[in-house]
C-alpha cells in the first residue's frame, strides 16, 4: 500500500506551496494513504552532527522520533518547500540534517529503508526559474540514498492563493503523482 509523507515547510499556513501540494494530492487514488505534517508544528533542535566524535547519533525522541518514524513508514517522501532565497526552506534543510544522523543510528537501516522510497518535491515561487538549487538538494538528496526521483511540481505564487491562478501549475498537478504507478 502506498503511504505518502506530505512534509508542509512553508512559515506561513495555508500558502501557495501547500495548495499546490494539495491539489496534486487530490488526483491520488483513493486508496493511498496521506499524511499531512507542517513541519512548524513539530521543531527540531539544531541538528548536531556526531560523526567525528562517537559515530552514533544520540537516540530520537520527540519531535525527532516523530519525523524519523513517519518517514520510515512512508513510501512517498514529499517536501513541499516554497523557494526561499533560491533553495528550500530553513525548516526542509533541518529535517534533512537530520538524515545524516539517522544514517547512522545503530538499530535502524536508515539508508536501506530509504532506498524503497521515493521523493518528490512541490514548490511555489515568484520566479520558477530560480529554482535550480531547491531541484538540486531534493534530487542530490534522493540520489545519495539511491531513492527514486519523482521530480518536483513547481508553480507561481506570491501572493495567498495565487498559485490556484497558475493553469500550468494546476494542469502538472493532475498527473504529477501518476509516473509512481508506472513503475511500481
Amino acid at each position: 500500500m502506498q503511504k505518502f509523507l506530505f512534509l508542509l515547510a512553508s512559515s506561513r499556513q495555508p500558502g501557495n506551496t501547500e495548495a499546490l501540494a494539495r491539489k496534486a494530492a487530490e488526483y491520488l487514488p483513493r486508496d493511498v494513504e496521506q499524511r499531512w505534517l507542517w513541519l512548524e508544528d513539530l521543531p527540531l533542535d539544531p541538528f548536531r552532527d556526531t560523526r567525528q566524535s562517537s559515530r552514533i547519533h544520540p537516540e530520537p525522541e520527540g519531535n525527532e522520533r516523530l519525523l524519523l518514524d513517519a518517514t520510515i513508514e512512508a513510501t512517498d517522501i514529499v517536501i513541499a518547500s516554497p523557494l526561499y532565497w533560491y533553495s528550500v526552506s530553513a525548516t526542509a534543510k533541518r529535517y534533512l540534517d537530520y538524515w545524516s544522523g539517522w544514517l547512522h543510528l545503530p538499530d535502524v537501516p536508515f539508508k536501506t529503508l530509504m532506498r524503497e522510497k521515493t521523493l518528490w518535491g512541490v514548490s511555489t515561487a515568484e520566479e520558477r526559474d530560480k529554482s535550480d538549487s531547491l531541484v538540486g538538494t531534493l534530487y542530490k538528496s534522493a540520489e545519495y540514498l539511491k531513492m527514486r526521483w519523482g521530480g518536483v511540481l513547481l508553480g507561481h505564487g506570491h501572493h495567498p492563493g495565487e498559485v490556484l491562478e497558475d493553469a500550468s501549475a494546476m494542469a502538472a498537478a493532475e498527473s504529477f503523482f501518476q509516473s509512481v504507478y508506472a513503475t511500481k
